[in-house]
């Protein structure tokens, strides 16, 4: 593509299902330890459901990036209670810019840029669906 972002066909013969693996248990681990977002997924995951929690974030992920259809889930409703605890666009920023570090530690410049423009098209979504202002 000219924009150097993947299509789904693309991304499924250069990103493999371990790949994704690596990147959510990765991803998640950081935001486990991160100060400001750690506490708010600890409120809402017990650590023992972790995980479940991981293996639902692979599975929504493969789908985004794979087109696997094997996430079934609604990721707005999901989030919706989440306004609740004050999360705001900043707290999605975060999130965006650890994804950013952990994808590109772990894979290919083209399939980052194409992960993160999906990525951040999922932030507006939900900043959109949760009725946040954008940052």
């Amino acid at each position: 593509m000219d924009d150097g972002i993947l299509d789904v066909l693309e991304l499924r013969e250069r990103l493999s299902d371990d790949q994704i693996r690596t990147l959510v248990h990765d991803f998640y681990a950081r935001i486990q330890a991160e100060p400001v977002l750690g506490p708010i997924f600890a409120s809402r995951i017990a650590q023992d459901a972790w995980p479940a929690h991981l293996d639902r974030m692979e599975r929504f992920w493969s789908t985004i990036l794979r087109g696997s259809r094997s996430y079934l889930g609604n990721p707005m409703a999901a989030h919706d209670p989440l306004r609740a605890l004050g999360v705001d666009a900043e707290h999605f920023g975060r999130w965006l810019r650890l994804f950013r570090e952990v994808a590109a530690e772990s894979l290919p410049e083209v399939i980052v840029n194409s992960i993160l423009q999906r990525a951040e098209r999922m932030a507006e979504r939900l900043l959109a669906s949760m009725q946040i202002a954008g940052s």
